[in-house]
């Protein structure tokens, strides 16, 4: 895990979409971040320990997004183990997928750990750097480097790969952000402890900031390797985006966090 240190940063953006406004200043206590995104390795530790079956396998289906066809389906016996469905095999080091708010929850409890909060989240990407558009800057290809795993070219008709993959990415594949934190940004949308709302910033508390008391969706951050520069821009820092708790994505996954002691 990496050390968040506490702080104050602004929360937002003024140029993106309405839910993404007002900016707002918020202050954080710190806390540790898992490093990179759950992995099927990890996640299969956990499973071993407790059984536990998520429910995508209760479910005996996940929605998957399939690029031949460009649009996502009901994909028959698809889960963490088989990500595109049951003739697949998931990569120990790829990020854990088709887990639910539940499943997430779950694993981070067993591991001594909780789900970040959104604020907690979009200040870990921002890396202790202020208004700036991404984890690494304002550049979206710095020097023409891929920074993150997202999807190149035209979405949905064609991922060129220019990033080295076309799906998901190994954790790690790409740099750090100033935190040490790697895939903060891209790779899979990652869940975070709050219900979404969309004008919860105009209503946000400034200190250590919990999300809506209730609500039926939940946020969720980061994007992922469908983002493309002509749908999406997940990869943005203050990028958020929604779902409802029982989805099981093969674009989703999490990380923890948990509390540094004083």
């Amino acid at each position: 895990m990496c050390l968040i240190p506490a702080g104050s940063f602004r929360m937002g953006t003024d140029d993106g979409f309405p839910f993404e406004r007002p900016v707002h200043e918020v202050r954080l206590n710190a806390f540790w971040m898992d490093k990179h995104e759950v992995t099927n390795e990890q996640f299969g530790n956990f499973v071993d320990a407790t059984h536990f079956k998520t429910d995508a396998e209760k479910f005996g289906w996940s929605g998957v997004f399939d690029p031949r066809e460009g649009k996502w389906t009901k994909s028959d016996g698809a889960d963490w183990r088989h990500p595109t469905g049951p003739d697949s095999k998931a990569d120990p080091k790829h990020p854990v997928i088709h887990v639910s708010y539940a499943d997430a929850e779950a694993y981070a409890k067993w591991a001594g750990k909780r789900l970040p909060t959104e604020a907690e989240f979009e200040y870990a990407a921002r890396g202790g750097k202020h208004d700036e558009k991404f984890a690494w800057g304002n550049d979206l290809y710095p020097g023409g480097k891929q920074m993150a795993n997202a999807w190149q070219g035209m979405f949905p008709f064609e991922d060129d790969g220019k990033d080295g993959f076309k799906g998901l990415a190994p954790v790690g594949s790409f740099p750090a952000n100033p935190y040490g934190l790697f895939d903060i940004t891209g790779n899979v949308w990652e869940w975070t402890s709050d219900y979404y709302a969309d004008d919860y910033y105009k209503q946000s508390p400034n200190e250590n900031p919990k999300g809506p008391d209730a609500g039926k969706e939940r946020s969720i951050r980061g994007g992922s390797w469908l983002c493309a520069e002509n749908y999406c821009l997940g990869y943005r820092v203050a990028a958020r985006n929604k779902t409802e708790p029982d989805s099981g994505l093969n674009n989703l996954g999490f990380r923890c966090v948990k509390a540094a002691k004083p």
